[in-house]
């Protein structure tokens, strides 16, 4: 598979989302696909402290067991767990965060540190502190972003001191129904040479190809409860429309939705890795072998008119 750059690793260009882990899937599920993600030729794992209940660091550390040296893991902090973990990126709450999640790991170490979402309530200054005297003690390789708008980016770039760690990757929703980076985040990512990690890049499987017009949600699928709360959000008579033209735009090319989507994904600037979650080792192996579209510029033309970027 091919590898993309994150600061100083280097990442298939397939990932491996574990939102799934320790919440909708338990740990037999989980080992089962973790395996076959590595089997696929995908590296690269992204969880979160907050994933499963605490629950997806501990089972994918379970899952990789003795081939955690072969991975590049990255999770996220910042979020609040409980009335005693209470989130946020100051640097106190940094140390415990970062201690606990690498105990549920069972590592030693942790590639990609990323936070959650931004802190308006800590100097950006002080988290880069924090977070620069993680990687000079080893316990992180990289540092990375969420949900940061380019104006944070640039913030954090000119706060960071010379010789200190700084953020190589800022993960933020984008997809074909979510294009919002395309405003101004995909362009400053690019300009400060940070790699850009899509998050919901199916947008919660409505890309996936299985919402079918007409059609109820699959059983057990992320969409199928009407209370769900991401359900309301995507699952709306636009999306769908959108999705069903995209849909048939990929069969005219002999491609899939699914295709479609991790490909376009792959082919914007900056995005380094396209990361979803699986629920199946059969889910893996469809998301690894679905970069092979290659879309021309008339391709490319079409599909912005069927799925239109942000105004500028």
């Amino acid at each position: 598979m091919e590898k993309r750059r994150i600061g100083s690793l280097e990442v298939s260009v397939v990932g491996l989302g574990c939102n799934n882990f320790g919440g909708r899937i338990d740990a037999q599920r989980t080992a089962a696909v973790v395996g076959a993600a590595l089997d696929a030729g995908i590296n690269f794992f992204d969880t979160a402290d907050i994933y499963g209940g605490t629950r997806s660091e501990e089972l994918l550390g379970r899952a990789l067991g003795r081939r955690r040296s072969e991975v590049i893991v990255a999770t996220k902090f910042g979020v609040p767990l409980d009335d005693q973990r209470r989130g946020g990126a100051r640097p106190a709450y940094i140390q415990r965060a970062v201690e606990d999640s690498l105990r549920r790991l069972g590592t030693d170490w942790i590639d990609l540190y990323q936070l959650h979402r931004p802190d308006p309530e800590t100097p950006i200054e002080d988290t880069l502190g924090a977070l620069d005297a993680l990687v000079r003690a080893g316990k992180v390789r990289e540092i990375g972003n969420s949900n940061f708008s380019a104006d944070q980016l640039r913030g954090a770039e000119q706060a960071v001191r010379p010789g200190a760690a700084r953020f190589v990757s800022v993960q933020n929703e984008y997809s074909l129904l979510q294009r919002e980076p395309e405003r101004e985040v995909l362009a400053e990512s690019k300009r400060l040479g940070i790699a850009f990690l899509p998050y919901f890049p199916l947008a919660s499987g409505l890309l996936s190809g299985k919402y079918l017009p007409g059609h109820p949600a699959p059983e057990g699928a992320r969409l199928a409860a009407p209370e769900a709360p991401l359900t309301a959000r995507f699952l709306t008579d636009q999306n769908r429309s959108t999705a069903e033209a995209l849909s048939a735009f990929a069969s005219s090319r002999g491609r899939s939705l699914l295709e479609l989507a991790f490909s376009w994904l792959a082919g914007r600037p900056a995005v380094a890795s396209v990361i979803a979650g699986a629920t199946s080792p059969e889910q893996v192996h469809a998301n690894a072998a679905a970069v092979g579209f290659r879309l021309t510029a008339d391709d490319l033309q079409e599909i912005d008119r069927l799925a239109p970027p942000p105004p500028r």
